[in-house]
């Protein structure tokens, strides 16, 4: 089954609130954005904000981004990024545990354009290629990314020439990855 990036993140993040509910009886619970306003907000627990996945359709997309560095991201990137807002979602790939990076509420998607203008000026100052992270890992400098020139799904070192890559394309990538929930 071919997937489009949207379909692929949209199921990927249905297996992920099914689980959630599955084992806890719950909605996906998060600490980190307990106290942190946003329309996914389903209830609010001991240190904890339950959420679902709300749609999101940013008009300008990424193009500040685009626009501060005068360069074009691949278009699986926008589709990511501006389908939804949904708190970050843990995931396994080949033994691999990650948390894939999700847009929160409208100033997160502020904050995330300037980090991706950060990350990808630090690379510029590095002479290494254009990526654009969507996950993070238990490493501290490990990072889930999309090479800008080629749309591959790539593991990282911050900084750093180590690539790895992990799938031809992000719609195929988020296809295959399985949800995890810790607790």
């Amino acid at each position: 089954m071919t997937f489009n990036v949207t379909e692929a993140l949209s199921d990927f993040t249905r297996r992920y609130v099914e689980l959630w509910q599955k084992k806890t009886g719950f909605p996906p619970a998060s600490s980190e954005l307990y106290g942190i306003s946003s329309p996914c907000i389903e209830r609010t627990g001991d240190d904890v904000v339950h959420w679902l996945p709300r749609p999101f359709s940013a008009q300008e997309k990424l193009s500040k981004v685009e626009t501060a560095l005068e360069i074009r991201l691949q278009d699986s990137i926008h589709d990511y990024y501006v389908m939804q807002l949904a708190g970050d979602m843990t995931a396994s790939f080949a033994e691999q545990n990650f948390s894939l990076i999700q847009v929160w509420s409208e100033d997160d998607f502020i904050r995330l354009q300037e980090n991706l203008i950060g990350h990808l000026i630090t690379q510029k100052r590095l002479k290494l290629s254009p990526t654009v992270f969507i996950g993070t890992t238990d490493s501290d400098m490990g990072l889930i990314s999309v090479c800008n020139l080629t749309g591959q799904v790539i593991f990282e070192q911050f900084g750093s020439h180590e690539r790895k890559i992990l799938s031809a394309d992000l719609a195929s990538f988020l296809s295959v990855i399985n949800p995890v929930v810790y607790g």
